[in-house]
């Protein structure tokens, strides 16, 4: 079943972008530093202007208030914002079993935000997106500050929960290791267009 579909989308330096994800399918975007993943995915959120369309179960953007495209088609950035100073009053609603998946305990939601690692700071984002129960992903780069281990655990619940809620996955990721693990599909972005990534030899 598809779940999400992009149409002629295109925002700036980069389109038009034509692509369909299936329910429970995580597709990995690669290409060269500035190519403009990171702004194909946030215009796929709503957040920058752009052209064309994007549709969720069907439905395109416009069906859906911003708020609710935007939780429901959530963004994980390269670096993820914090309002107040304690971690705990950035989740409206705390998954203790998938916070454990990630290493952390309940003791985190009283917690600073600037004795936050880096590290820390990329998982508890995650955490905090998945929290709104969204059908899309949109993961910038989810594990580019992360040891091996937080690595292991991030792609561990991603796979968890795309399987667990049908969700489809776009994943950002320069390394073709990862790419092979956390993907069925594996697409580059090259002078602005999305194209199959040519099969290793």
């Amino acid at each position: 079943m598809e779940r999400f579909r992009i149409e002629s989308l295109t925002t700036r330096h980069v389109g038009p972008v034509d692509l369909a994800i299936r329910a429970g399918e995580c597709v990995c975007l690669s290409g060269p530093s500035g190519s403009g993943k990171s702004l194909l995915l946030r215009a796929l959120a709503d957040l920058d202007p752009h052209t064309g369309d994007a549709r969720l179960d069907g439905r395109p953007t416009d069906g859906f208030v911003p708020a609710e495209w935007r939780r429901r088609v959530g963004l994980l950035p390269a670096e993820s914002h914090w309002w107040t100073d304690r971690v705990g009053d950035h989740f409206a609603r705390w998954d203790g079993e998938a916070a454990a998946l990630l290493g952390f305990g309940p003791e985190t939601r009283l917690w600073s935000v600037t004795r936050l690692s880096t590290g820390e700071r990329q998982r508890l984002a995650l955490l905090r997106l998945l929290a709104n129960d969204p059908a899309v992903l949109l993961l910038d780069e989810p594990t580019a500050s992360l040891d091996a281990a937080s690595v292991e655990r991030v792609e561990a619940l991603v796979a968890e929960y795309r399987r667990g809620r049908d969700a489809a996955v776009l994943w950002v990721s320069h390394d073709p290791a990862q790419a092979g693990r956390v993907a069925g599909r594996r697409l580059r972005l090259e002078a602005g267009r999305v194209v199959a990534e040519a099969a290793a030899t």
